[in-house]
């Protein structure tokens, strides 16, 4: 008895959940979870469908793929534990919310390694047994640097990249490589403040909440598709550094939970928006 996870999603049509769940039903497929939700805007299907039994991917994918509109999008996921690696440079607070919540079973996750270009991290790192690559940028073009990065990460075959506080920019070409497989956590709430020091923005703009958000990393420097964001208050008595201070809290939180979502095969990415099941 396997356990796996159909995500399917294209243009909406009368009768899709009948038509998708009559075919797990002739696969002898039991459904354990169902979510579904329609965008009426856009006029897009969304379905994600957790299911048990002894499955042949191949017939059950072209069964579905005679049932559902042109131009669907479906997959079929193993609902075994993804592999991750990690970016970090000198902030420990997110990598030690995730290797805590790792530790002790909360967030069900396989860090393969973590990468930083700095080894400011490593004992933290290595107190948990997990493999820690220091990989310089000094004296390396940002080009020269990615290269060296990727053949340690590329070692791992990890299902994603997360950037722990990974405070360097990634070029096209690094991006497109690991396509919405790039998590990252911007210390502001988006589209509010974007790029270097949100907190000193939010503090000259004299806010009344900061934020952070969860995003997938595009081209587009921290507008990709959000993931999961959160809030707290702060008022006229904190300094730039106290924000930054609060922040941390509400940054280490909103990484472990979307982590968490991505992880689990919730998160669908259509355009640059996510819908979440």
């Amino acid at each position: 008895m396997e356990k796996k996870i159909l995500l399917t999603h294209c243009s909406d049509a009368p009768g899709l959940i009948s038509k998708i769940t009559n075919i797990c039903y002739k696969h002898q497929l039991n459904i354990v979870h169902n979510s579904e939700f329609v965008d009426y805007a856009s006029g897009h299907f969304f379905m994600r469908t957790e299911l048990e039994g002894y499955f042949n991917d191949t017939t059950f994918l072209a069964d579905l793929d005679q049932a559902l509109p042109t131009r669907a999008k479906r997959s079929l996921v193993g609902s075994g534990r993804k592999k991750v690696v990690i970016l970090v440079t000198k902030e420990a607070h997110c990598l030690g919310d995730i290797l805590m919540k790792t530790y002790d079973g909360s967030l069900d996750v396989d860090i393969a390694a973590v990468v930083g270009n700095y080894d400011k991290l490593q004992n933290l790192t290595e107190k948990f047994d997990i493999p820690y690559h220091c990989v310089s940028h000094d004296n390396l073009t940002r080009e020269e640097h990615e290269e060296k990065l990727l053949e340690v990460i590329d070692a791992y075959q990890a299902d994603y990249i997360v950037l722990a506080k990974y405070m360097r920019v990634l070029t096209p070409t690094f991006v497109e490589k690991y396509q919405h497989r790039i998590i990252n956590i911007h210390h502001s709430f988006l589209p509010a403040f974007i790029g270097a020091k949100p907190y000193q923005q939010a503090y000259d703009r004299g806010v009344k909440i900061i934020g952070a958000t969860a995003h997938f990393v595009t081209n587009d420097l921290d507008e990709g598709p959000i993931i999961k964001q959160d809030v707290i208050p702060v008022d006229h008595t904190f300094s730039a550094a106290d924000m930054a201070q609060a922040g941390r809290d509400v940054e280490k939180s909103v990484l472990s939970k979307a982590l968490t979502k991505v992880v689990n095969d919730h998160v669908f990415v259509y355009g640059n928006k996510t819908v979440i099941l």
